[in-house]
């Protein structure tokens, strides 16, 4: 079985299988969420989530503006995963799982300052990865 995992070099942290990935825009300071869900070996872009609009960042023509938020549904297949740039010149991406937010540092305690994580699926288990660090919540 597969659960969404964050992935950074040998360390992993397994999510379940629904997550939410929010962030806030560099230049604008607005809110972004997505949700994701997993579909056998790939993540679905179920829903997403922006407060404001801006130069680069405008709702699709289908979204709905509810309780201070655009909200739409992406028209993207399933992807293998997302790639997630953690740097100390911009606030860390969060991640919620079943209401626990977290910042991306929360999940992986010993993220490194700059580097770059995976949202992906992962085997649930990983029994046969012995240099494998696990960092579980």
């Amino acid at each position: 079985m597969n659960v969404i995992c964050l992935v950074a070099g040998l360390l992993v942290a397994p999510l379940g299988e629904a997550v939410t990935l929010q962030w806030t825009h560099s230049i604008q300071k607005t809110l972004w969420e997505e949700d994701y869900r997993l579909q056998s070996d790939a993540l679905k872009l179920t829903s997403a989530r922006i407060q404001g609009t801006g130069a680069g960042m405008e709702p699709p023509p289908d979204a709905v503006l509810r309780d201070g938020a655009w909200h739409y549904t992406p028209a993207l297949p399933p992807l293998p995963g997302v790639q997630l740039r953690h740097s100390p010149h911009v606030a860390p991406y969060v991640v919620c799982v079943a209401g626990d937010c977290r910042p991306l540092p929360a999940w992986l305690p010993t993220l490194p300052e700059d580097t770059v994580v995976g949202l992906q699926p992962c085997p649930a288990a990983e029994p046969d990865r012995k240099k494998l660090v696990t960092m579980r919540p």
